[in-house]
């Protein structure tokens, strides 16, 4: 059941990449803009390149190209994955074979602990994984988050039921210049696309338009080379 008051909003979309490098010469190729400054997440051992998205419909969204950083291990110790499935063979295997892609998306509350409840007390019980601590240093201050990553780094329902992140008092696009890029609209097809809205509702989130098929996530962009639609294609 979905507490009352929960809503959860589009924070951001994450795009994997095999390397950082693969991202951005994927970024200007395929949006016509080269993405700004990211960081490294000393946690996860990843780095990333970010772009405002803002529009209208998603008035704080941003795009995150991710990969693993090869010069640092993850602090996160044990069997513990990497966050949005980057240890997963398969998806590094797609990534090599097609280059970046759609992969996920963030969505933003101010109550992850309860979202979190909410989902794990639906009739299906989904798990979306634990509440971490994670920061960074950037150029404006330093960054604080709380964000649900499962021990198995599964993203579920193929990225399509968005991870959950909670900021603390600066955000990233806060100091984000405009990029020339727009989100327009976000749309998921899912083989138990019920189960998915279920869930979706559960943390009360409404920014996409949903359908029964195979797995895909889409997000389309108003960009200098025109409209593009980015595609997860069940990956």
């Amino acid at each position: 059941m979905r507490p009352a008051g929960t809503t959860a909003l589009l924070d951001h979309l994450v795009i994997a990449a095999r390397t950082l490098d693969e991202g951005v010469q994927w970024c200007e190729a395929t949006l016509g803009v080269t993405p700004g400054p990211g960081g490294v997440h000393s946690l996860m051992g990843t780095h990333n390149r970010l772009l405002n998205v803002a529009s209208l419909a998603f008035p704080l969204a941003y795009l995150e190209i991710i990969a693993i950083d090869p010069e640092r291990r993850p602090a996160r110790t044990g069997k513990l994955h990497r966050w949005f499935d980057l240890d997963d063979p398969m998806l590094q295997l797609a990534l090599a074979r097609g280059g970046p892609q759609l992969v996920h998306l963030v969505a933003r509350v101010t109550n992850a602990a309860a979202a979190v409840h909410a989902l794990a007390h639906m009739a299906t019980h989904i798990d979306r994984g634990h509440l971490i601590e994670a920061s960074r240093d950037t150029a404006a201050g330093r960054l604080d988050w709380r964000i649900t990553v499962r021990d198995d780094g599964q993203r579920l329902f193929y990225g399509a039921l968005p991870t959950l992140i909670q900021w603390g008092p600066v955000h990233p696009i806060d100091t984000m210049p405009a990029s020339g890029l727009q989100l327009l609209g976000l749309a998921a097809s899912h083989p138990r696309v019920d189960s998915l809205r279920s869930a979706l509702e559960a943390i009360g989130f409404d920014a996409m338009t949903l359908k029964q098929g195979p797995p895909n996530l889409t997000a389309t962009l108003t960009t200098p080379r025109g409209v593009v639609t980015l595609e997860s294609k069940g990956h």
